[in-house]
């Protein structure tokens, strides 16, 4: 089954670009004949000039990105993007949640959809939706929340998964709480689930890991597409034996996202490190799951063991439902070896009430609460958005009791 990449702002369209140079790059080198097929069907259709065509649809309120990111994929060669896949305007969001979401998305929603329509229906069996968008502007977080809402409407019975870049906690941006704020209470409605990577924690792993000196955006970009893709390309599923997975989207949210009101997932992925350091290194699946898991359970007294214990699941959650395990033969990018945890945890609980509490520490001073206001956004709806957002912040809390 195929899976529409729908990339929404800057970051997305990067992310997006980058995402496809892995699975590409991962696909086509020939080391095993089923996997690359389907990763091929999953993410590319066929041309008749023979280059593969990304499963994908590029969305922005400026021309700039989206010429660059369909000029970089096709001068990889092996692969590009679609000739009629792009909507652009000359006119940006100026980093307002309530400009994308209240302005851009109705003026531009029957051209941005049937792009939409126009993808999907080059899939003869369509898994479902990826859109990718930061939290942080107002293009990503804005525009991309309506056009979520607007592929929740118009494929009621198809799996939606955000793919969301959390903000630098020291700020991007001055607004960018009331924009991850928004957007996460919008998506909670209408998304199946939301991965969520944070900036901050890809630029330790820039630093710390991979021994990058000078951090640019296309470092954080490559490091975040390579987790992502590490979940999204060919695997074993329970439910599939020694068959890949024909339905990666539902596969990964079967066991995910067993309740509406718990949708946060976080990404782990390891190793990670430089070149340099992956020619002197060797790796063994009990060190990798263990180093994995020591990850999940940081800051906590558990001890070190493997993943099937019942205390490290919800009590209505049993063992054998919550956990599962994916494999394949087949080495991921430059990696002989590679352990990716996808979970349903608490672990996103401290940047989301974050986000929260200082959003709410400026709208209590009503600070630049006229600048959404003026695009059609009432207090209210504010309030409301806090609303679902202290609920949300409140049942991951509890699950720890």
């Amino acid at each position: 089954m195929s899976l529409v990449v729908v990339q929404i702002g800057q970051c997305g369209n990067q992310i997006g670009q980058q995402l496809f140079e892995v699975v590409s790059m991962d696909g086509q080198c020939g080391r095993n004949e089923s996997y690359g097929n389907t990763s091929q069907e999953r993410f590319f259709s066929s041309s008749t000039d023979g280059v593969p065509v990304a499963r994908a649809v590029l969305i922005d309120m400026e021309p700039k990105v989206i010429s660059h990111t369909v000029s970089k994929a096709a001068s990889s060669g092996r692969w590009r993007y679609g000739a009629q896949s792009a909507f652009c305007q000359k006119q940006g969001s100026g980093n307002n949640w309530a400009n994308g979401f209240c302005v851009h998305g109705p003026r531009h929603e029957e051209a941005v959809m049937d792009l939409i329509q126009q993808e999907a229906e080059k899939c003869e069996r369509l898994s479902g939706f990826v859109t990718m968008m930061s939290l942080a502007g107002g293009t990503g977080s804005g525009l991309g929340t309506f056009v979520t809402q607007c592929l929740r409407d118009r494929y009621p019975h198809s799996l939606i998964l955000n793919h969301l870049t959390w903000p630098y906690g020291t700020g991007e941006i001055i607004v960018q709480n009331y924009n991850t704020m928004l957007t996460l209470s919008h998506l909670h409605q209408s998304s199946d689930a939301l991965l969520i990577q944070e900036n901050d924690i890809i630029h330790k792993i820039c630093s710390q890991l991979l021994n990058i000196k000078q951090i640019s955006f296309t470092d954080i970009n490559k490091v975040i597409a390579h987790q992502l893709a590490s979940v999204l390309q060919p695997a074993h599923t329970r439910n599939h034996g020694t068959e890949y997975g024909s339905n990666p989207l539902g596969d990964l949210l079967e066991s995910l996202v067993t309740h509406p009101e718990y949708k946060l997932l976080g990404l782990m992925n390891i190793p990670q490190m430089s070149d340099t350091s992956l020619q002197f290194s060797t790796f063994t699946w009990p060190g990798l799951l263990k180093h994995l898991r020591q990850m999940l359970m940081a800051n906590t007294k558990m001890e070190a063991g493997l993943f099937k214990e019942q205390a490290l699941y919800t009590s209505w959650m049993p063992v054998d439902s919550a956990f599962n395990i994916w494999r394949t033969p087949t080495s991921f990018n430059k990696y002989e070896k590679s352990a990716t945890l996808v979970s349903n945890s608490q672990c996103l609980l401290k940047p989301l009430d974050s986000a929260v509490t200082k959003a709410w520490d400026m709208f209590a001073s009503r600070a630049y609460v006229h600048q959404y206001t003026k695009h059609g956004i009432s207090e209210e709806e504010f309030l409301d958005s806090f609303t679902t957002m202290e609920q949300v912040i409140a049942s991951y809390s509890n699950l720890g009791l």
